[in-house]
């Protein structure tokens, strides 16, 4: 008994303190791009749709880009289909948000 009271003030504590992120469906609009990258594609001479799909095949996850910030996607093999065909271009993405990152469960081109 006195186990089960400890751990259950163990739980309320890391509830009560922010300690576990709670995921939340979300709609966010943005652009395609990959993790390492960013909002600054790094190749060279690259578009960002070709930066993209190149950081992501070296093994950058997906990522959108809103404003100054970065969201992390995780997506099904066919959700990664359609991020690579709207990689540099504006997206909407909608999924569950834990922090920075979305798990993806669809994504559609953007205005």
């Amino acid at each position: 008994m006195k186990l089960s009271r400890t751990l259950t003030t163990f739980v309320l504590a890391g509830l009560l303190s922010g300690g576990l992120a709670i995921a939340q469906t979300t709609t966010l609009k943005g652009v395609v791009s990959d993790q390492m990258c960013g909002a600054k594609h790094m190749m060279a001479g690259a578009s960002a749709a070709k930066c993209t799909r190149e950081c992501v095949g070296m093994g950058s996850p997906y990522a959108l880009v809103v404003g100054d910030k970065v969201y992390t996607l995780q997506a099904s093999p066919e959700v990664k289909k359609e991020l690579y065909a709207l990689a540099g271009a504006p997206a909407v993405v909608k999924g569950t948000l834990s922090g920075t990152t979305i798990q993806v469960a669809s994504v559609a081109p953007g205005k």
